[in-house]
């Protein structure tokens, strides 16, 4: 087995032993330290749970470290991908948008949620650039998801796994409120998934296991927040995901138990928020929402009414449509897209996770499809429950889709090496 200048064979990197890759990462780059502290940072929240070292914005300290890192790190070169061009384009309408909107001041008080994305995109697909880096990086992705994915889990079937009003939350951040920390769930499973399958064969058996303990709480997690977008997205993927045997009588079967049981254990103050979709003040009030915000998209079509002008602009236009005290977001990701940009924003989205579909199409793991590679096609999976959650909710400019985008264009570029030397043994074959 070829090691490495750290002498680090990759039968044993690859073997979760947390003394080697703790080894490794100590020889990596500044740059890659910090672009690591900054994923930590973002999902672990230590900053929220223990105020006492909430003292300073360790978050953009660690990614201005990461920019000045850059400079030093001779491994750094620019990725190339369509997605890059695509983010910028929306970049660019995002603040054409923002000077021509009807309220310009709340555009430019919410640029940031946005060209934030962009930055970190760009320093984690040019930095975390080699199979190694990846492997770590995506590892810490998957822990801080698990932390909360077993926390949650614990506390849900320490209350009987009965329903709450409040569903779960996660800690102060992008995660606490049980819809957002459902749909990064709904992300986090299948990629849980892929990488256990693609690390069996150099793992123990219960440490496989312990892995497989990943998307077994992240599905527990979804049920447990009472999200009812979520809980559809997760059939949704879990149909999708075993397509090729869905029609097959055995299965059929098999998965109309399932959901039988699932209906009958599910509790009846949930049961009874999915049998009043489109009757309850929340569902008329975000039918409203999308009725309106259509009108809004075809009444300003090139870019939209502006950039988060959504809110006010429908407390303006359309006041005896709120019916819930105030206008909110629109809760549609297309919608909220549409309105902030126009009909060319909303292509420029669009085009986006196409090109991120067919990206995440070219790799392939055993529990999707056939092949070894980490993640793989159940990074589709992840981002189809993103979009059909993002229907009901309004998470365009969360991490989600942004943080996925920069870990699949970094898989691809991670993995470029491995896939140039397999065409080459088979053309020498």
């Amino acid at each position: 087995m070829l090691k490495r200048k750290t002498g680090i064979a990759d039968q044993d990197f690859f073997a979760l032993k947390p003394g080697v890759l703790w080894r490794y990462f100590k020889t990596e780059s500044f740059a890659f330290w910090m672009i690591c502290a900054y994923l930590f940072l973002e999902y672990f929240r230590p900053q929220s749970i223990y105020p006492s070292i909430d003292v300073l914005p360790w978050t953009k300290l660690v990614v201005c470290g990461a920019i000045l890192g850059c400079f030093t790190d001779k491994s750094v070169r620019w990725v190339s991908s369509s997605i890059n061009f695509l983010l910028i384009l929306f970049l660019v309408l995002i603040i054409l948008s923002s000077f021509l909107a009807y309220f310009p001041r709340v555009s430019f008080e919410n640029l940031s949620k946005y060209y934030l994305w962009v930055i970190i995109y760009f320093l984690i697909i040019n930095i975390v650039n080699t199979k190694r880096r990846f492997y770590i990086f995506i590892g810490i992705f998957l822990l801080a998801s698990f932390k909360l994915s077993l926390s949650l889990s614990i506390t849900w079937a320490r209350r009987g796994f009965s329903f709450a009003d409040w569903g779960l939350m996660g800690p102060p951040g992008f995660f606490q409120n049980s819809g957002e920390l459902a749909i990064q769930m709904l992300v986090y499973w299948p990629i849980a998934l892929a990488f256990a399958q693609s690390i069996r064969k150099n793992i123990s058996e219960k440490m496989y296991l312990l892995c497989l303990l990943m998307p077994i709480t992240g599905i527990m997690v979804i049920l447990g927040a009472s999200s009812r977008g979520a809980q559809l997205a997760l059939v949704i993927q879990l149909m999708i995901m075993n397509y090729k045997y869905i029609f097959k009588l055995r299965v059929a079967a098999s998965l109309l138990i399932f959901l039988s049981a699932f209906w009958f254990f599910l509790p009846d103050a949930q049961k009874e928020r999915f049998e009043t979709i489109g009757h309850d003040g929340t569902s008329k009030q975000r039918i409203l929402y999308f009725e309106n915000g259509v009108k809004m998209i075809n009444d300003n079509p090139v870019l939209g009414v502006g950039y988060f002008n959504f809110a006010p602009y429908y407390e303006k236009y359309f006041r005896d449509d709120v019916i819930l005290g105030r206008a909110e977001l629109p809760h549609n990701i297309f919608i909220q897209v549409g309105t902030d940009t126009g009909l060319l924003g909303l292509f420029t989205f669009i085009l986006i996770i196409v090109t991120a579909f067919r990206i995440g199409n070219r790799f392939s793991t055993p529990s999707c499809q056939n092949g070894n590679n980490v993640m793989g096609r159940c990074a589709n999976l992840s981002l189809i429950g993103f979009l059909v959650a993002g229907q009901f909710v309004t998470v365009t400019y969360y991490p989600f889709l942004w943080i996925h985008l920069a870990l699949i264009v970094s898989m691809e570029n991670s993995f470029k090496e491995v896939k140039v030397k397999k065409l080459f043994r088979a053309a020498r074959a």
